[in-house]
């Protein structure tokens, strides 16, 4: 069983338009925002995390919220504290999510030398106009120039975001985008379909009419396009919304695919460890004091049943290139397993796995497996 540890950043300088994340702004948090304050109390997490867990990170991820608007030491810190207490195994990948706008060469040195392995950077489009629509902040060149700072510096592991079917996006834009990340010589680009979360300020925009709502073809004919484009550059998708070159796969995540343990770190921050999965409380304040009482500030557990473990294992494993073991599927669902194969949906033998096909489908395909299986 692996085991990594997530780690959460909850600060931003702004929010975007079409985040829910658990994330909060200077203004929103007043004292609580110091970053000083928030290490501490990540410190003694980890430090009592440790206790419970007992077994060193094979990947540390470093996520947000911008965890870059802690500078490189930091960063530095917040590594120092996860080897200091869980411990890192030989080998460990360390990753740390970063915006573009608050990084420089300094930054990815001093992210080397603390022993950083691979950087994830926010771009999520090449196109001014949709960046507005986003309301991100960044230059459409600065995640571009970011990626090439962060190269040679020495990184041999960058990943670019990008996110798809933002209202007034067009094809011309998704391909400036795909031009650009392909101009920056990362080895690895995760592409995400937006989702319009209820509560956030595009919402609001959707529900008022000012913006366009999303359209479900759209979505699929931009897919295509960006999986084709990768492909022809030399990408392989290994989960359906990530494309790596050779060994670029970024093993934290893949921890979570395949269903293995972590421990987060963090405010809201969600662990998987056992049979169990626990979050902790969301707000910075909360968090600092019950740290500071020496309590682990586990918000609410759950004990997950087999079943549950089952269900989790398909809905996500079914996700990958690689699937699932063929075996992991009740004997009830394979009717369906033979309808999809025959579509050229699925492949079936020793494991199941979805096909270049199968990924436009890939949630109706586990839903119908996962109710087959409850069926019979």
């Amino acid at each position: 069983m692996s085991f990594g540890v997530y780690v959460h950043v909850p600060f931003c300088a702004t929010r975007c338009g079409y985040c829910d994340f658990n994330t909060y702004t200077p203004g929103e948090l007043g004292s609580a925002a110091s970053p000083e304050a928030y290490l501490q109390a990540l410190e003694t997490e980890l430090r009592l995390g440790a206790d419970v867990v007992g077994m060193p990170a094979e990947t540390v991820f470093v996520g947000g919220g911008t965890p870059s608007l802690l500078g490189g030491a930091g960063l530095a810190r917040v590594l120092d504290a996860v080897r200091n207490s869980f411990g890192l195994a030989n080998g460990a990948e360390v990753t740390t999510e970063a915006n573009p706008e608050s990084t420089s060469p300094q930054f990815f040195a001093q992210l080397l030398d603390a022993g950083y392995t691979r950087v994830s950077l926010g771009m999520q489009s090449a196109s001014s106009s949709v960046l507005r629509v986003l309301d991100r902040r960044h230059t459409p060149g600065r995640a571009v120039a970011a990626a090439h700072e962060a190269r040679a510096a020495g990184f041999a592991h960058v990943n670019l975001d990008m996110i798809y079917g933002t209202p007034t996006e067009t094809d011309d834009d998704v391909r400036a985008t795909l031009d650009a990340i392909l101009s920056a010589g990362v080895d690895h680009v995760s592409a995400y379909s937006l989702i319009v979360e209820d509560g956030t300020a595009m919402a609001r925009k959707v529900r008022r009419g000012e913006l366009p709502e999303p359209d479900e073809d759209v979505y699929a004919d931009r897919y295509e396009l960006i999986s084709r484009r990768l492909a022809e550059a030399g990408f392989s998708w290994y989960e359906v919304s990530n494309w790596a070159r050779g060994g670029g796969e970024c093993q934290h995540n893949l921890l979570y695919w395949r269903n293995e343990q972590w421990w987060g770190a963090g405010p809201g921050a969600h662990s998987h460890v056992g049979d169990e999965r626990f979050f902790n409380v969301k707000h910075p304040r909360r968090y600092y004091e019950q740290l500071n009482s020496g309590v682990l500030p586990i918000a609410d557990r759950e004990r997950l049943s087999s079943a549950d473990v089952h269900t989790e294992e398909l809905m996500l494993g079914l996700r990958l290139a690689e699937g699932v073991p063929a075996s992991r599927i009740g004997v009830g669902a394979h009717d369906v397993l033979r309808r999809y194969a025959a579509a050229g949906l699925l492949d079936v033998g020793e494991r199941v796995a979805v096909t270049e096909r199968g990924r436009y489908l890939a949630d109706g395909i586990i839903a119908d497996i996962l109710l087959a299986e409850e069926r019979a």
